[in-house]
């Protein structure tokens, strides 16, 4: 069953899909001003702003990275923005981009070495772990294998999965920790959340999230 998109969600969405056909026209001229540069780089390209604007921009070689990231965030968004709200839907889901971006430049710093980051990946991560808290009993498909299960231990596995990847350096290419940085920059908001209301959370060079 398909969602019915939701206002929230549906900008998101829209912006995302009109960035990227502004990274068509003028590719480099974006990237190089709105992508997630390393804190180290020797360009000295890191600037406050593209720990937001980087999770509006995907790998414009590959339509496949935009493609999965706004169905997912249509498949699993609009639960939430019916749930929370549409502005608390969307203070979450930049909490989990700024947090995301922040773990891959911390972890990019100490290891002294990175590529510009890009994608809306980690705010992903953190609209699935916010939808495993909420819906954990909620039935959820794979895609390869086809084998059924519930959300929590979907967003679980998925979870360990990419802290495997991460720490084994494997899919290099991909920004495994900025996906690790939303799901615990999620966490943390519905833990305060929480404990506030005493309610549960009422490509080519470029690192794709």
């Amino acid at each position: 069953m398909f969602p019915k998109l939701t206002p929230a969600t549906r900008a998101i969405i829209l912006v995302n899909i009109l960035v990227y056909l502004l990274e068509k026209a003028a590719r480099q001229s974006i990237l190089v001003h709105f992508a997630l540069w390393p804190l180290a780089a020797s360009e000295g390209l890191f600037r406050p702003w593209q720990l937001v604007t980087y999770a509006f921009l995907h790998d414009p070689g590959n339509i496949l990275h935009i493609f999965f990231n706004m169905f997912a965030l249509y498949m699993f968004g609009p639960a939430l923005e019916q749930h929370w709200g549409g502005r608390r839907f969307l203070g979450y889901y930049f909490v989990c981009v700024i947090a995301a971006g922040a773990t891959q430049l911390a972890v990019e710093y100490a290891a002294g070495t990175g590529e510009p980051t890009l994608g809306a990946s980690g705010g992903i991560f953190g609209i699935l772990l916010a939808f495993a808290v909420l819906f954990p009993r909620a039935r959820l498909l794979l895609l390869l294998p086809p084998i059924p299960m519930p959300a929590w231990l979907f967003v679980t596995l998925y979870g360990v999965l990419e802290l495997f990847f991460g720490v084994t350096g494997t899919q290099a290419s991909v920004a495994h920790f900025a996906h690790l940085g939303g799901m615990l920059g999620g966490a943390l908001v519905l833990l305060y959340w929480r404990l506030r209301t005493g309610r549960g959370g009422s490509g080519g060079g470029w690192r794709p999230a």
